[in-house]
């Protein structure tokens, strides 16, 4: 397990809580659940960034994981998960594993997650590094996220960890009715917005575009 001292978390959810209420104005958000803050205190990022770069796995920025992916800033990772409002007995889908970071925290707050990473390499050492590290409630694959996963659906929520210029129809037909999806939308090197869709019961969607926000592109053919 991670042997980083207690404190470069705490400081880390410090700078997370200052950027909370720096952002106030954007996200409607001054605080964020405490449940979604225990759950980054508790997942030790240090294991989800390359060896080299553990000396700033605790501060509050994106890194480099290779194949030109990134681990989220730690802010953006809380605020997406808050924007999902997890339950505990939720199942939830995540498009875009990278190194396994996001879903190890999602797997603190909710019954089940399902993460696809279409770089196949990033999706097998994300697997490996959740089960060496006892995440037995997250399974990882190695697919074209665009499409999801349905054999699981629908999913109480969806958080998407890369920026599309639309959203793909396969992931709002397998989001439940009531159910959340928080996605990047936007074209690269270009501004994105950080965008909640609620599905109603009728199947009709509402979208919220809560803040500006740099993701690297979703790929994947949406014909797959």
């Amino acid at each position: 397990m991670s042997t980083v001292d207690k404190s470069e978390r705490d400081c880390l959810l410090d700078e997370i809580r200052e950027e909370v209420r720096d952002t106030h104005r954007f996200t409607g958000r001054s605080e964020l659940e405490q449940r979604v803050m225990e759950a980054l205190r508790q997942t030790p990022r240090d294991e989800f960034v390359p060896h080299e770069l553990r000396y700033g796995a605790y501060a509050n920025r994106p890194l480099p994981i290779g194949h030109g992916q990134t681990i989220s800033q730690p802010y953006v990772v809380a605020l997406m998960t808050d924007l999902i409002q997890p339950r505990a007995d939720d199942v939830v889908l995540e498009i875009g594993a990278g190194s396994g970071y996001q879903a190890a925290v999602l797997s603190h707050l909710v019954k089940q997650v399902y993460s696809i990473e279409i770089i196949e390499e990033l999706a097998g050492q994300a697997s490996q590094r959740l089960q060496r590290l006892g995440y037995e409630n997250v399974e990882v694959r190695a697919g074209n996220g665009r499409l999801g996963w349905p054999e699981h659906a629908p999913y109480d929520a969806i958080l998407v960890t890369a920026a599309t210029t639309r959203v793909p129809p396969a992931l709002i037909e397998q989001l439940k009715p009531g159910g959340t999806m928080v996605i990047p939308v936007g074209a690269q090197q270009v501004a994105q917005d950080l965008v909640v869709i609620r599905k109603l019961s009728d199947g009709s969607i509402e979208e919220k575009h809560v803040l500006p926000v740099v993701f690297v592109p979703l790929t994947g053919s949406p014909h797959d």
